[in-house]
């Protein structure tokens, strides 16, 4: 669908409206200005990003970035923050997966898509998190709500309109009331979407003789539902209980066609596989806080309960055509995924008169996870059934010590994790997999102030970061008859050792960054010469080392507000069953730039790219993104926003790389080229908010 038409079209028509409204706004009649009561309003303009130490904030309710659908689209438009191609995880540049927070609390992606757009106040991006996080993670993506506290209501509805390859619709209902202790948050969320996808992967065996390469797409049609509630009461000055509850249920029905050339030494064959597709993935979690402030010792208590559900059913039925003879039934794949994750965890902060604050605590979690693997072959006339069970205990206590001494800022802290794991078949007595470990993470943190204008910080951490859930499973995707797409039940996790230093003036800083990561996560291939079927997966890879150089330099001049984020990178990722090319320091850069138009009009143009990456085992392509918004406000109700990403239809992701003596090159398309319209209307007003929310459960992110 060729959108460049359409998209001039779209433009002056809502040029045109938008000028009809403003000129309406403007030709009141003075005996209605006279009999209005007057008042007088002071406004300031607030910036949409600021910069402290190398970490970025983002005023999102105040700028067009509250008219984006969904939270994953919005942080794929932030400085440093790299969306996957399948849009289910998320990566800062240089720091790999993020821990996420909303209001104190550690959530996953699911949660993150539960989210609503219209609730988030600011989004800021930490690189050097303090040991108040949890261990897992090099950088914290924090999410603050928008917060009130009179007694006082408001609600947002809101409704976009995606013009992609295919039509998407996002329907949005977001509300707040407070009444003297008692508060409540609710959030509902219906979306029908029709996603395309396509990739290819060329693949050689040279010890085989095997040349394959193979072309798939899909497109499917999404049905999400997304919702929220919590409720939260005010015990004292000091004390609150709250619940807290939130859900996102998606089904999909999707067709997958997959055109496959294979050459195995002399036997050639074209092969067209189509897959009916149906698959349900629904995400529930709940938790309970309290807190209360023991004054006999002048300490403040946490207390909390955490339990998260996760359950996916995917169905396929596989057909094969060989060298253009006829459609043959392949399989048919029935497997199921359920995990449960409880948490509870004790938290108590003591602040000294000196401003030291000490904080300790401990957490206990406990996963189980399920995996029903059911295929029936019908060329081979065979049934394949088998289930799956994985257990894994986390318990962790720290301690942090934090505080200011003169002109320097200064935390500590220690914490200490005991991590057992089993997996077994249950047609098996003896567990595939049992793993007991514990590991300590310090972490240390000094800011010096040079001056009101300078500054300069030093920052160490030790972290670890864990495999998702899914990909301990046994869940397996099947693209053709010689490639399926797998999981690894023996993954372990990564170590990270980060060193940095950071030097700012005024708004503006640069940092440099040093690590080294033990056992990182990435592609793997294993080939079954039994079957000649070639797997993709993950494995743990030997080491990966790099430093970055990064600088944040924002400008405002009169109507225009200017962010720009650079990054020289050199990244060296290694292991002996990989083939070792090259390491060489790529750029990454982001610049957004942000217009205040007469009339209420806020035009914004970002964009966003790296140069060739060479990452020794990986090789992957330049990227440039274009995105432009254009947004609206009508009075204090209404609010209207045109967008267009992904301008020249440059989301494209390529990769080479050789393992196991196999080499591969892999292209995916994304369908970001996007052009959505966005209407939101709110009534009632919300001042201040006293919700506060804490998850407990550290290894939610994992849930998916």
């Amino acid at each position: 669908m060729n959108l460049y038409l359409p998209l001039k079209v779209l433009i002056a028509l809502l040029l045109f409206f938008l000028s009809l409204i403003a000129n309406a706004q403007n030709e009141i009649p003075k005996d209605s200005i006279s009999k209005e009561l007057k008042e007088v309003v002071v406004t300031q303009n607030k910036k949409t990003f600021t910069n402290s130490n190398g970490n970025i904030k983002v005023d999102v309710a105040n700028s067009v970035y509250s008219s984006v659908p969904n939270p994953v689209e919005l942080l794929s438009k932030l400085p440093l923050v790299e969306i996957s191609a399948d849009r289910e995880s998320i990566s800062i540049v240089g720091k790999g997966n993020p821990l996420i927070y909303i209001d104190n609390q550690t959530v996953g992606m699911n949660d993150l898509n539960a989210l609503s757009v219209a609730d988030i106040k600011t989004i800021e991006i930490i690189q050097n998190p303090s040991s108040k996080y949890e261990a897992e993670g090099r950088a914290v993506i924090l999410i603050t709500r928008k917060l009130s506290k009179k007694d006082s209501f408001k609600t947002d509805i809101s409704e976009t309109a995606s013009f992609k390859k295919n039509y998407n619709n996002y329907l949005g209902f977001n509300s707040n009331f407070k009444k003297g202790k008692i508060e409540w948050k609710a959030n509902f969320n219906y979306n029908r979407r029709n996603p395309w996808e396509n990739h290819s992967i060329a693949y050689q065996i040279p010890q085989e003789s095997i040349v394959s390469d193979y072309n798939v797409t899909a497109v499917s049609n999404v049905k999400q539902y997304i919702f929220g509630g919590g409720l939260f009461y005010k015990i004292n000055d000091e004390d609150y209980l709250s619940v807290t509850i939130n859900g996102n249920l998606k089904s999909d029905v999707f067709d997958i066609n997959t055109f496959t050339f294979n050459q195995n030494q002399n036997d050639e064959n074209h092969v067209f596989t189509m897959s009916d597709n149906s698959s349900s993935k629904n995400f529930i979690n709940s938790f309970v806080n309290y807190s209360r402030k023991i004054k006999a010792i002048d300490t403040k208590l946490f207390v909390g309960f955490q339990g998260s559900n996760f359950n996916q059913h995917l169905w396929s039925l596989v057909q094969n055509n060989y060298n253009e003879t006829e459609l043959q039934l392949s399989q048919n794949r029935d497997q199921r995924f359920n995990v449960d994750v409880f948490s509870g965890r004790i938290d108590l902060e003591k602040k000294f008169k000196n401003e030291l604050n000490w904080e300790y605590g401990g957490l206990y979690s406990a996963a189980k996870s399920k995996s029903d693997y059911d295929v029936f072959d019908y060329e081979k006339n065979q049934n394949t059934a088998f289930d799956y069970y994985f257990k894994e205990a986390n318990a962790a206590v720290y301690s942090q010590f934090s505080g200011k001494i003169k002109k320097v800022d200064f935390s500590v802290g220690l914490r200490v994790e005991n991590t057992n794991v089993t997996g077994k078949y249950s047609t098996e007595n003896v567990a595939l997999v049992d793993k007991n470990y514990t590991n300590l993470f310090p972490k240390a943190q000094f800011s010096f102030s040079i001056d009101s204008t300078k500054s300069f910080s030093v920052d160490y951490s030790k972290s670890i970061s864990r495999p998702n859930y899914s990909a301990l499973s046994m869940i397996a995707t099947y693209i053709n008859p010689y490639f399926i797409y797998g999981s690894n039940i023996n993954l372990g996790p990564t170590f990270a050792d980060v060193v940095s230093a950071t030097f700012q003036y005024h708004d503006k800083s640069v940092k440099l960054t040093l690590y080294q990561n033990k056992n990182p996560i990435y592609q793997d291939f294993v080939f079954d010469n039994q079957t000649n079927v070639l797997t993709f997966t993950e494995k743990n890879f030997q080491k990966e080392s790099g430093y970055n150089v990064e600088f944040t330099l924002p400008f405002t001049y009169k109507f225009w507000t200017n962010t720009n984020s650079l990054i020289f990178a050199t990244n060296k990722i290694e292991d002996e069953s990989a083939l070792f090319n090259s390491s060489k320091t790529y750029l990454y850069y982001y610049s957004n730039n942000t217009f205040k138009l007469p009339k209420e009009f806020t035009f914004v143009l970002s964009f966003w790219g790296a140069t060739k990456q060479k990452e020794g085992v990986f090789e992957r392509n330049a990227k440039l993104i274009f995105d432009m918004s254009l947004a609206k406000s009508f009075g204090k109700n209404w609010n209207c926003t045109l967008n267009y990403n992904d301008v020249f239809k440059n989301t494209i992701y390529t990769e080479r790389f050789t393992i196991n003596n196999i080499s591969s090159r892999a292209r995916y398309f994304v369908d970001a080229n996007e052009v959505s319209i966005t209407l939101r209307y709110s009534f009632g007003k919300i001042k201040e908010s006293e919700f506060k929310e804490k998850s407990v459960n550290e290894n939610e992110s994992r849930i998916r």
